[in-house]
Parts: structure tokens; C-alpha cells; sequence
């Protein structure tokens, strides 16, 4: 131990400590943890025999991984054939229990058992298959220039005598089919290049446009489809209240805007992030681009991102083709820019469906907004160059960079922050704006005698003819108008707040009037009036898309500066195209038999039916000479007094002082 000992002699050569040395540490470790006098070949004999304890103990285990990863397809086999076979034992005793209750659960299983025996189809036979048909394909090309014109000719020999028929029992549909032609040929004079245009893509693509909004709007399947997924989207956006009341509180969320809509972005968001890492998401953006690429013979970059655009937003979606915006056509970023101004992100989605605006219409507009946008982009801005992804078949998507699904749900939840935080101050920031504007305006109308002088008004009349155009009546056009000017001077956020007033006070059975203020729009304008402002086409969306867009191609600053205007006004007309399509396609809603109604009615509280009704009794109702007599389906009732005085106790008309 004398060696061990420090000395003054040592500290002056800078000597240090043994036991803080490397040798010194393992002698101290063996002082303190071997037996006094062991030696070490019995200290390794010991460890020796402790490894081959471990190794031992561990022996069943090596032995299960090693047998894991021999088998792991054959185990990975069962694994799934459990729990199909568990599922399948779940499925029956569902729709044993109950099959109206289980239908849902019917369709779902169908929809996923059909894609993967068509995945699995394809791996096994698709090669086989193709190899079979290809004498017929060949032939089919070969006679595909002839067919192509006959399959034009059928489909416009049977929409011409079609539209006449439909549009005889509502001739109001013919004035949305004129502003649908005069936007289109409004965009064609508004073209960069009117001799480059390639008709197909623009035919195909507003045929494909038509025949989603048919679908959704006219076929019952599609139409019950289509409020199915509304309902379904509304119902699970409510699970964002155990959330939210948790942290806020019941009072704030019932109470306060900010606690009641902007939460359900955050859940939406989070949604959508796990979607992604599952790959849903991907599969579904894969699949609709690859059908307007094929049918519209556009980009497979330029396709990807306008389909993207139906989910996710503006600055979204373009990074699913960021790789690939360096080398895209002046055409190719316009039509990635317009697809950008003519969709809502799926996020924002959830906030006007939580307004009360009508979840499957929302749905289908963005659904029908993406083959428009392609088109309407070519129209506007063909291609004049050479495009580096003309021959390729597909673009590669890359998936999220998140490891597992909580992860995702993390990142998507924290993504929105900025997202909610950017809608809350815009909110501020623009209604405050406004605000202002119409005190300006107030003033300078007030100067020469002009009362009630804002915003909203000068909207009405510079917009209207465009409101009537898309098929809104003369009546509801200016409020269009006004909707229509908020949501591209402003933004769509304020414009869909405003319709859902109106779409509130309309169901609530208010007066239609009140004095010369007109409360509501009618049901053909709310749908027309949901379609155009469902896009992200306005003035202030200019700086977030150039922003996006700059952060990946730095490089191409001025193509995306020079591009923009043309881009952003194309996108509005996107929305309009719709807009006139839905006002085209809409059947209104029957009321039913108002006698039944008002005669089993409790008038404690009002409603649209029970104002339509009432309405139609006071047309019914005839006062001459202090006789008051009905006409129509009201002649000879017992109740038609009863009933026109219930509801002169909630609406005015000359036939209520009859009553009295």
C-alpha cells in the first residue's frame, strides 16, 4: 500500500491519484469486489461460469427467436388467419343480432374485401391477365379514334334532350347552365396561349366534374352516400368535445367561438397525421390521381398534387411532389397553384362543418373541384413546353418520417397549433379590418347623403350579376354577392360564418323579411353559395402560397411570382364552375303534405317547414267582404281557422286580421 501513498513529491511532479487512473480503477475494483486472496484465474473461472448460467437460462429463448425468424411468413400466416377467422365470427353474429344496425359494418367489409382480392388478383394473375387481353387491347386501340368520337356523340345526343326535359320543370336550372358556359369562356379569353389548349384534357375534365356532381346530386345511391359520409364526418368531429371540454371547460365550449370550433382542427389534424403513417391517405391520393391522369392525359406530378389538394392544403400538398417542382413546367406549378386556391384542407373542413354548413355538400365540392382545377388550368395555361414527367407512369410518394402511430398522432396534434393560431388571428386581424372599412365607407357615404354605405353592400352590386349567373335567384343574389366578396377581398372563413346565420335563421322558420333586411337565403342558394366559396381563393392566400411554394424551390422565385395572379383568378373561377353546376343539378326539397303537418304541429317553436306551410295556408286563404274562406287543399277543414290562427301568432299577413 506504501506505493499506493500520495506524497508531496508526487503532487510536484503532477502525479495524480492511482485510484483515479484507469490501471488504478481496476485495481480498486478488484480490491473491493473480489475476496480478500482470490486470484484471478478464480475471479475468471467465476465469470466464466456466471456467462454460461446466462446462457443457458437464455437457451429457450434464442431458441423461439431463431424459430421466429425461420417461420415468419408461415407465422405471420396464422397470426392473420386468427384473426380474420375472429373477425368473420364478429361480423355474423352482427348482422345476426341485427342487420339494419350492422350496415355500415356490411359495407366497410365489402369495400375492404374487395380491394384486397384485387390487390391480391393482380400480384398473382394480373401479369397472366394482361398477357391474355393484350390481342384485345390492340384492337381496341386500333378502332379507339372511331370509338372515341361515337362514345362524344352518344353522350352529348343524350345530355342535350336530357337537360331539356330536366330544365322544363325547372327553368330556373338554365340560367346556372349559362353562367357554367360563359365562366369557361371567360377563363379561354383569359388563356396565356389560346392556339396550345388540348381539348381533351378540358372536355374529359369538366365531364368528369359533371359526372361527380351528378352522382352526388341526382342518383339517390350516391346522394344517401354522400349525407351517409357527412353524417358520419359531423358525428366523429364530436368526439373532439371530451377533449376540449376537459381542458376548456363546458361553459367556454358552449359559450365562446374559439373554444368551441378551432379545437376540432386540432383533432382533425391528428386525424389526418395518423392516416398518413398508416398510408390511407397515400393509397387514396394514388388512386383518384391515377384516374384524372388517365382520363384527362395530364402530368402524373401535376395530377398527384391537385388530387392531394381534395385532403390536405394549399402548402400541404405540394409537398408530396417537392422533389419534383424544380423541374416542372410554367403549366405544371399553375396547375399545382390552382389546384391550392380551389380546395379547403380536410382540416378546416371540420370548422364550417361545426358552422352547421352541410357536410356532404362540402365533401363533393372539394371532390368535384379537383378534375375542374386541372382543366380549367390547361385551359388558362397550357402546356408549351416539354414536360421531364410526360413518360413516366408514376410518382413516387414518400411516407411520413414519424416511427409509430402515437408519434404520428403527436405530430399531427402539434402541427396544428400553427394552424389554429394562424386562423384565430386572421379572424381578428379581418373582421377587425372589416369593421373599419365599412366606418370608412359609412362616412364617406354619409358625406353625400348616402345611408348604410359598407363592404358588404358595394359587394352585392358589383357581384350580383355573377351571384344570378350561377343560379342563385334575384332575390337571395345579393347576399351572394356579399358572400361571394368576403370570401375573396377577405377570406372563406368569415364568408361560410355569415352562411351559416343565414342557413341558422332559415331553419329556425324565421320571416324571410324583416322590413327590407332579408334574414336567409332559400336552399338552392345555400347549396349554390356552399359551392363557390369552398376554395382558399382569395387575396390574402397569395402571400401563403407564394411562401410555400418559395421555401421549396427557392430557384423559382419570379416563374411562381409571374404565375400566381393568373392562378389564384382561375381558382375562383374554379369555385363558380361548381357553384353553377350544383345550382344546375339541385332538386329542391319537397315539404309534404303542410295540412298533415299543421294539423299534428306544436307551434311553441318555429321551423322552416312549419313557415313553408304557414306560408301556403296564407296563400290558401281568402278574406273578402270580413268572410275569410280557403281555397285548394284547405277548402272545408274544420282546422284551416285554428291553424291560420297558430300561425299568425308567429307570422304576419293580410289574412291575420280575419282571425281577430
Amino acid at each position: 500500500m506504501e506505493e499506493n501513498q500520495i506524497t508531496l513529491d508526487n503532487l510536484e511532479k503532477g502525479a495524480d491519484n492511482p485510484a483515479f487512473s484507469s490501471v488504478g480503477e481496476e485495481r480498486v475494483s478488484e480490491e473491493c469486489d473480489s475476496p480478500r486472496g482470490e486470484s484471478k484465474e478464480e475471479k475468471r473461472g467465476r465469470k466464466e461460469r456466471f456467462s454460461s448460467y446466462c446462457r443457458k437460462a437464455l437457451q429457450p429463448a434464442s431458441k423461439a427467436k431463431r424459430f421466429c425468424k425461420a417461420h415468419a411468413k408461415l407465422l405471420r400466416r396464422v397470426v392473420l388467419g386468427l384473426l380474420g377467422v375472429a373477425y368473420l365470427c364478429y361480423f355474423i353474429a352482427a348482422c345476426w343480432l341485427n342487420f339494419q344496425r350492422a350496415l355500415a359494418l356490411v359495407v366497410i367489409t365489402a369495400v375492404v374485401v374487395f380491394f384486397v382480392c384485387w390487390s391480391l388478383f393482380k400480384k398473382h394473375c394480373g401479369a397472366k391477365v394482361l398477357l391474355l387481353l393484350s390481342p384485345a387491347w390492340k384492337c381496341f386501340l386500333k378502332y379507339w379514334p372511331w370509338l372515341k368520337w361515337l362514345l362524344v356523340v352518344g353522350h352529348v345526343v343524350g345530355l342535350i334532350p336530357w337537360l331539356i326535359l330536366d330544365s322544363s320543370r325547372n327553368p330556373e336550372q338554365l340560367i346556372s347552365l349559362a353562367g357554367f358556359f360563359f365562366l369557361v369562356l371567360f377563363l379561354f379569353a383569359c388563356s396565356k396561349h389560346h392556339g396550345a389548349v388540348y381539348w381533351r384534357a378540358i372536355f374529359l375534365g369538366l365531364g368528369l366534374e359533371f359526372l361527380f356532381g351528378l352522382i352526388v346530386l341526382r342518383t339517390t345511391p350516391g346522394n344517401q352516400a354522400f349525407q351517409w359520409l357527412g353524417d358520419q364526418v359531423q358525428f366523429f368531429l364530436g368526439y373532439t368535445t371530451a377533449g376540449s371540454s376537459f381542458v376548456f371547460g363546458n361553459t367556454l365550449i358552449e359559450e365562446v367561438f374559439a373554444f368551441q370550433t378551432l379545437p376540432i382542427v386540432v383533432f382533425f389534424s391528428c386525424v389526418m397525421s395518423i392516416l398518413y403513417y398508416l398510408g390511407v391517405m397515400q393509397w387514396l391520393i394514388v388512386k383518384i390521381s391515377w384516374l384524372l391522369q388517365v382520363s384527362m392525359g395530364t402530368t402524373p406530378a401535376e395530377t398527384l398534387s391537385v388530387a392531394g389538394n381534395i385532403f390536405v392544403g394549399q402548402t400541404e400538398a405540394p409537398l408530396l411532389v417537392r422533389p419534383y417542382l424544380a423541374d416542372m413546367t410554367r403549366s405544371e406549378i399553375h396547375a399545382v397553384m390552382t389546384g391550392g386556391f380551389s380546395t379547403i384542407a380536410g382540416s378546416v373542413m371540420g370548422a364550417y362543418i361545426s358552422f352547421g354548413i352541410d357536410a356532404a355538400s362540402l365533401i363533393a365540392a372539394s371532390v368535384m373541384a379537383a378534375p375542374c382545377a386541372l382543366a380549367m388550368s390547361k385551359l388558362v395555361y397550357p402546356e408549351v413546353e416539354e414536360s421531364k414527367f410526360k413518360d413516366k407512369a408514376s410518382i413516387h410518394l414518400s411516407s411520413g418520417e414519424e416511427r409509430n402511430i402515437l408519434e404520428a398522432a403527436s405530430n399531427g396534434a402539434a402541427a396544428s397549433v400553427g394552424l389554429v393560431a394562424n386562423i384565430a388571428a386572421n379572424l381578428i386581424a379581418f373582421l377587425a379590418m372589416l369593421e373599419f372599412i365599412n366606418a370608412a365607407l359609412r362616412w364617406f357615404g354619409e358625406m353625400v347623403d348616402i345611408e348604410g354605405l359598407s363592404f358588404q353592400v358595394i359587394c352585392s352590386y358589383v357581384l350580383m350579376p355573377v351571384a344570378f349567373l350561377m343560379g342563385a335567384n334575384w332575390a337571395d343574389s345579393p347576399l351572394v354577392a356579399e358572400l361571394l366578396g368576403i370570401k375573396i377581398f377577405l377570406n372563406e372563413f368569415v364568408a361560410y360564418q355569415q352562411l351559416a346565420t343565414y342557413k341558422k335563421n332559415r331553419l329556425s322558420g324565421l320571416e324571410e323579411w324583416d322590413g327590407s333586411r332579408k334574414q336567409w337565403i332559400s336552399e338552392r342558394s345555400e347549396i349554390i353559395a356552399t359551392f363557390a366559396l369552398c376554395g382558399f381563393a382569395n387575396l390574402s392566400s397569395i402571400g401563403i402560397m407564394l411562401g410555400g411554394l418559395a421555401s421549396m424551390v427557392p430557384e423559382r422565385k419570379g416563374d411562381l411570382a409571374s404565375i400566381v395572379l393568373r392562378a389564384l383568378l382561375t381558382g375562383i373561377c374554379v369555385s363558380m364552375l361548381n357553384a353553377c353546376l350544383a345550382g344546375l343539378l339541385h332538386v329542391p326539397t319537397e315539404v309534404g303534405d303542410c295540412v298533415t303537418f299543421l294539423r299534428t304541429a306544436n307551434f311553441s317553436s318555429t321551423s322552416y317547414t312549419m313557415y313553408t306551410c304557414c306560408k301556403q295556408l296564407f296563400a290558401s286563404s281568402v278574406l273578402a267582404n270580413g268572410t275569410l274562406s280557403f281555397t285548394g287543399a284547405w277548402a272545408g277543414l274544420a282546422e284551416s281557422v285554428l291553424c291560420l290562427t297558430q300561425c299568425c301568432g308567429h307570422y304576419n299577413h293580410t289574412s291575420c286580421t280575419g282571425t281577430t
